[in-house]
């Protein structure tokens, strides 16, 4: 029976002889002259296997391989296998493109999505997505927790809920349809229809011509949408008890990974210490930073929620409230959707959620009321009759309501201190890269 490479250990302690099993990659061969050894890698980590003559085997050579197990402090893990038998059931090309076992620090972010089938085999890479399993995981069965219902909807709309630029156009029979921005007018359809609180987790598209290391084209977007609430405040205390239950969730599950990368996660009880500043407070909190690190000059100034900001906001949390949480609220009407609901008129109930220097979440209440609707479309240059299925959902009965989205490559991006946002996602889009 096969033995996974985190089990030797413990099957080397039972001290009982059997021979074990185990089955993997090739991660690195040592001839040490009298004596070979194999680092065989499975999805659990890595063994030690040692051969009395060095193996005609090739790297990344998916082998089976039955021995005894023995305690080893020296070896990785503990533990080793002395090889009874070895067999090759798939041999590699000796030829690699992408060095499984390198250091990836040494390896630039180009070449590791170039080779992206190789370089996903590398184990601190397979750490980021292991991280980002338990974040989708903990992020559903908080929701449903709380009552939440996890739905699916279309990815292929007839217009943009945010306006019609940025979408990316597709050929649909006798007709162009797009990519979606989000799902929200579909998240209203579903708190309207009954189910007041409901999830998705899915890709969402943004054909926006940004190279940069915080955005990808098509990205998975952690959506939430809540019936009955009374502003975003309400949106700010959910996602709080969301991230604690998400942070919580990664530590006690993904140890082994976030050391890989030298990361850690905020406990539960600083999430609850996060400070939510309003947008103008937000800037003038900003601009002290930026005075105090030296850079007084006029032209330094900041004027908008600019990664800049979003940096020093984080900085500043931080250092005051022992958290790199930030939640920014009350934006300007100019800077949010027309679907916004007003706090007043010039402010939205509108919020950012800022962690360790970048912008993971936007969400808002939404503008309920049919007539108020039809009233504030015109100041955004829109016409009722072109929104005519949007307004819908509120013309027969729609409750208060609001919602945000997480980005969850960019939350992953944080946790582990990623230099760029294309590294926690699988198979990146952005500009230049459809493949693989």
């Amino acid at each position: 029976m096969r033995v996974l490479a985190r089990d030797i250990v413990k099957a080397a302690g039972e001290q009982n002889g059997a021979e074990v099993e185990v089955k993997g990659w090739v991660h690195r061969i040592r001839d040490m002259g009298g004596v070979s050894f194999v680092i065989l890698r499975d999805r659990s980590g890595i063994v030690q296997l040692v051969l009395a003559e060095k193996p005609d085997l090739s790297l990344e050579s998916v082998i089976v391989a039955r021995g005894i197990p023995a305690l080893n402090d020296k070896a990785p893990g503990g533990a080793e296998i002395q090889v009874n038998s070895l067999e090759c059931i798939s041999r590699a090309d000796g030829e690699l493109p992408y060095q499984v076992n390198a250091d990836i620090g040494k390896i630039g972010i180009e070449a590791i999505l170039d080779n992206r089938s190789l370089s996903l085999r590398n184990p601190k890479i397979q750490a980021i997505f292991k991280v980002q399993a338990t974040i989708i995981e903990a992020f559903s069965a908080y929701l449903r927790s709380q009552d939440f219902t996890e739905i699916r909807t279309s990815k292929l709309v007839g217009s943009g809920t945010e306006g019609g630029t940025n979408l990316f156009e597709v050929e649909y029979f006798d007709r162009k349809v797009y990519l979606a921005q989000s799902p929200q007018l579909y998240k209203q359809i579903m708190v309207a229809s009954g189910l007041e609180r409901v999830f998705e987790i899915a890709s969402a598209y943004r054909a926006e011509k940004h190279d940069t290391p915080r955005h990808l084209n098509e990205y998975v977007s952690l959506d939430v949408e809540m019936g009955f609430i009374e502003s975003e405040k309400d949106l700010i205390e959910l996602e709080k008890n969301l991230l604690a239950h998400i942070f919580t969730e990664t530590a006690r599950k993904n140890a082994r990974e976030l050391a890989m990368w030298g990361a850690s996660v905020p406990d539960a009880e600083a999430v609850f210490k996060a400070p939510t500043l309003g947008y103008e407070d937000a800037l003038k909190t900003a601009n002290a930073e930026l005075a105090a690190g030296g850079k007084k000059q006029a032209s330094a100034r900041i004027f908008d929620i600019t990664p800049e900001a979003e940096r020093l906001l984080c900085e500043w949390a931080g250092r005051e409230h022992g958290i790199e949480l930030v939640f920014v609220n009350e934006f300007p009407r100019r800077y949010r959707p027309f679907y916004t609901y007003p706090l007043d008129a010039t402010r939205t109930m509108s919020f950012d959620a800022l962690f360790r220097g970048l912008e993971i979440t936007s969400g808002s209440r939404r503008q309920h009321d049919y007539q108020s609707f039809l009233e504030t479309l015109p100041k955004f240059g829109l016409k009722p009759e072109y929104m005519a299925g949007y307004l819908t959902v509120f013309k027969y009965g729609c409750p208060p309501h609001g919602g945000f989205a997480i980005g969850c490559e960019r939350l992953t991006q944080k946790i582990l201190g990623l230099a760029n946002v294309k590294e926690a996602s699988l198979f990146p889009r952005d500009r230049k890269r459809v493949e693989p």
